[in-house]
């Protein structure tokens, strides 16, 4: 044993209470696992727009192209916060993935944390929203009229407040991480 190295802590054994109580979070395995069929259903439905992009192209407009495309956009970015949810969530609130080392882990793993996890989400639904305000403005603006494509002006407004509301939201979540951490923990 080289004599920089600290010998392995011993774990000592919990109180009942405390063991029930930590041994809670394996509840949450389930729904992990239910995400990760979820993700298996947005993988089918991808496959199938991408399907329906490839044999129906021909006989598709520009614009119907790009609605598409931007509809495989919008899974992809689900898929990425499914994933995001189900490996941070995971490492974060449920066990070790025992990654280290592993050349396919994700680079955010190896410093994440709630606060973290919180950021790259709000993030990723700004992603999310932005792609369905796209969609609708491209919808509703080159069809012709809103009350022809199922958008009403209402409807629009309500959409673009809703995106501004995740925004806002997503920058006082940043706020509050960065005014809780430790001068000394601040990027400079």
């Amino acid at each position: 044993m080289p004599q920089d190295a600290a010998p392995a802590p011993t774990p000592h054994r919990l109180r009942p209470l405390p063991m029930v109580i930590f041994g809670s979070r394996w509840l949450q395995l389930p729904l992990y696992l239910g995400l990760i069929v979820a993700q298996g259903v947005y993988a089918f439905l991808f496959l199938k727009e991408l399907w329906h992009l490839v044999s129906h192209a021909p006989e598709l407009t520009e614009q119907q192209i790009m609605l598409v495309v931007l509809g495989l956009i919008d899974v992809v970015m689900i898929s990425n916060l499914l994933m995001m949810v189900i490996v941070g969530g995971y490492e974060t609130f449920v066990s070790r993935l025992g990654l280290n080392g592993h050349p396919d882990q994700p680079e955010w793993l190896d410093h994440v944390n709630a606060s973290i996890l919180k950021v790259k989400l709000a993030m990723a639904i700004i992603g999310i929203s932005s792609i369905h305000l796209l969609r609708t403005f491209i919808g509703a603006g080159n069809v012709g009229a809103p009350e022809n494509t199922g958008y009403t002006e209402m409807g629009i407004i309500l959409q673009t407040v809703i995106h501004s509301v995740f925004i806002l939201s997503a920058i006082g979540i940043a706020l509050i991480d960065r005014l809780s951490q430790p001068a000394t923990d601040r990027p400079h």
